[in-house]
């Protein structure tokens, strides 16, 4: 008997999850592959490309003025001038919540983005210009940090930049005050301000789309944001509520139904007890018994 074709393109999801994975620490093709929820037909490669053009012109930047043996800050204000100065980046603070914000091809285009997505461009550029760059999850606001070289140069705890704001460079006195502006309502900590892995970072990219989506009441691209954060991390109970409340929005009863049984048998197990938890369980608990005698009736 002739075997069965399948189709084994890989969903977007599955794309995303493992661009995350994969070694090295390269944020851009992640960034985007989420892009292609808003862009689905998006080529990463004219972006990817232009990246390394950038990187080679901020590298001579750096060599052409201060150095590569110059102190981590000279070197910062290469990149900064190069990136800020010569190539007008800004943070977007007139269209803050526009999703073109959170998509790296329309940040590149535009010259514009969120605090995610210009710490993006920063260390993506920085890394090619030949500087240790990482991301920090700083909560309400993401940061940028510039390692100094593996044999040192004086400052072994980095250099703490915002993009968003022109590479405004921090010290703890100013991340403090930047978290009692966010209004995250978290007392900062050291901790705070430690490394972003790219997990994090895609995460954070795709909280940012769905909320702006679930915003505009664009249910669909808000669902496909879901639909990958669930690949990342299958067992948010958060993601999984929400995907099931979209799925209903949509009216698609029948994945809804499925998003909330899997939400109460997930939240059985859990440890959370606090008041918060055992409303959202009442109120999922009534969207079932709601959604069961819908399905009946469509069947």
């Amino acid at each position: 008997m002739p075997s069965v074709p399948t189709d084994t393109q890989p969903s977007l999801a599955d794309l995303i999850t493992a661009a995350a994975d994969r070694p090295g620490t390269d944020l851009a093709a992640p960034a985007l592959l989420v892009a292609r929820i808003e862009y689905p037909r998006l080529d990463a490669a004219p972006y990817l490309a232009r990246l390394d053009q950038m990187g080679e012109a901020a590298f001579h930047f750096v060599a052409k003025d201060p150095g590569h043996d110059a102190p981590i800050g000279a070197r910062i204000d290469a990149v900064n001038r190069y990136l800020f100065g010569e190539l007008g980046f800004a943070g977007n603070r007139e269209q803050y919540d526009d999703p073109r914000n959170s998509c790296l091809n329309e940040v590149m285009d535009r010259k514009k983005g969120l605090p995610i997505t210009m710490a993006l461009v920063y260390i993506e550029v920085a890394r090619r210009a030949g500087l240790r760059a990482e991301g920090i999850n700083f909560p309400g606001h993401f940061l940028a940090r510039v390692l100094p070289d593996l044999h040192g140069d004086g400052q072994p705890e980095g250099v703490i930049i915002d993009p968003f704001h022109g590479g405004a460079i921090l010290d703890e006195g100013d991340c403090r005050q930047l978290l009692n502006r966010v209004g995250e309502g978290s007392a900062f900590e050291p901790g705070l301000l430690v490394r972003a892995t790219r997990r994090q970072v895609v995460v954070r990219m795709l909280n940012n789309l769905k909320r702006l989506y679930v915003k505009m009441h664009s249910f669909p691209q808000a669902r496909a944001a879901t639909d990958v954060l669930l690949a990342l991390q299958p067992s948010s109970l958060p993601d999984l509520k929400d995907r099931g409340l979209l799925a209903y929005n949509m009216n698609d009863f029948s994945h809804a139904l499925r998003d909330f049984e899997e939400y109460l048998k997930l939240a059985r197990l859990s440890e959370q007890n606090d008041d918060d938890d055992r409303k959202d369980t009442e109120q999922v608990w009534e969207h079932v018994k709601t959604l069961r005698r819908r399905v009946a009736q469509l069947n």
